[in-house]
C-alpha cells in the first residue's frame, strides 16, 4: 500500500496513478510492498527530521526511513516541496519531473540502490530515467 500525506498545502493530483506507477517500480525490481507513507512538507519540517534523527543540520529534498525486511518493502519518505521546486530551477527542469525522480529516488533506496560513490550514483540516475520515462509514456 501506498499512501500519501500532506503536511503542506501541496497536493498530488495524481495519486493514483503515482501509486500505480511506484507498485509498478517496486513490481520490477523483484519486491514486494508492505506499506510506504509519503510525506510532503516543508523545508522547516524536513531540516527537523534531519537534525534530529541524522545530525545533519542542513536542508535536503528527501529522507527516507527503511524499515523494510528483504524483499517486503516499508518504510517512511518525506519530500520538501520547497527543495524539489528550487532544485527543479537549479537542474533547469519541470518541477513534476524533479519531484517524480524524488518519489522514485526513495524507492530506489529499499531496493538497494545507493548513490555515495560516483558509480552508484550514476546507476541510480539510470535508474531513476528509466522509471521516469515509463511514467511518462503512459
Amino acid at each position: 500500500m501506498i499512501n500519501f500525506n500532506y503536511e503542506t498545502d501541496f497536493k498530488l493530483l495524481n495519486e493514483v496513478e503515482v501509486a500505480k506507477w511506484i507498485l509498478g517500480v517496486i513490481d520490477s525490481e523483484g519486491f514486494k510492498v508492505e506499506e510506504v507513507n509519503y510525506v510532503f512538507c516543508e523545508d522547516e519540517y524536513l531540516h527537523k527530521l534531519n537534525v534530529e534523527f541524522l545530525n545533519h543540520d542542513t536542508l535536503t529534498d528527501i529522507i527516507s526511513f527503511d524499515y523494510s525486511i528483504g524483499k517486503i518493502i516499508q518504510g517512511d519518505i518525506f519530500i520538501s516541496v520547497e527543495r524539489v521546486e528550487d532544485n527543479a530551477k537549479d537542474f533547469n527542469t519541470k518541477f513534476d519531473y524533479e519531484l517524480n525522480r524524488v518519489i522514485i529516488h526513495g524507492i530506489l533506496h529499499y531496493c538497494g540502490y545507493k548513490d555515495k560513490t560516483e558509480k552508484d550514483a550514476r546507476l541510480m540516475r539510470e535508474k531513476e530515467n528509466h522509471y521516469i520515462n515509463k511514467l511518462t509514456e503512459h
